[in-house]
């Protein structure tokens, strides 16, 4: 077994933190997107029917981030491809009501949401998510049954407080800090 000076034990040691930090940085900077801006999830007006899948296609969307959708008197269901198409709201995978939602995109792939009321839905109030693996490519119409779009999407439950993409950058920048202090103000091994 190989043996190593106190020198190259300190180094090794400061190398593995470093990486530990910046891999825990790199995976708590999920950003937060406010689905329909400042508007909030409402009910598209007049030819304004592919708002949201519009502005989805301007961002690109990552494993980590969350979508926030702000509203009152509806609801955000999380359907299949195939429930999106048809905008039935009778087999959610997942409902919400609560007027904050906050849904957490943990893996890759489609993600579908639609508005609760038939209505609003049929009216555009109902968007695709591509959540990035590779470059993106443009997202294909929802098929039937037995199409890769029927994979269920998955959710993690939001904390009772809606995530803060800011709080999250600065607590990460906070630990990157105090790595960084660790590796060069704690005395390492002493050089003969």
């Amino acid at each position: 077994m190989a043996s190593f000076s106190p020198a190259v034990a300190g180094l090794l040691l400061r190398s593995i933190v470093i990486v530990m930090v910046g891999v825990l940085t790199l995976s708590a900077n999920g950003l937060e997107f406010r689905v329909g801006g400042p508007r909030g999830w409402v009910e598209p007006t007049g030819n304004d029917t592919d708002k949201y899948n519009e502005w989805a296609s301007e961002n690109r969307f990552h494993i980590g981030d969350s979508l926030y959708f702000k509203y009152e008197n509806d609801s955000v269901l999380v359907v299949n491809g195939q429930e999106y198409s048809r905008c039935n709201n009778s087999f959610p995978i997942h409902k919400f009501k609560d007027g904050n939602t906050s849904f957490m995109l943990d893996r890759f792939g489609y993600f579908y949401f639609i508005s609760g009321t038939y209505s609003h839905c049929r009216n555009g109030q109902r968007l695709i998510i591509r959540v990035m693996a590779q470059p993106a490519a443009p997202a294909p119409e929802p098929t039937g049954p037995g199409g890769d779009d029927d994979e269920p999407a998955t959710h993690n439950p939001p904390p009772e407080d809606k995530p803060n993409s800011t709080a999250t950058v600065t607590a990460s920048g906070l630990l990157l800090v105090v790595a960084l202090a660790f590796m060069f103000l704690v005395p390492g091994p002493v050089l003969p």
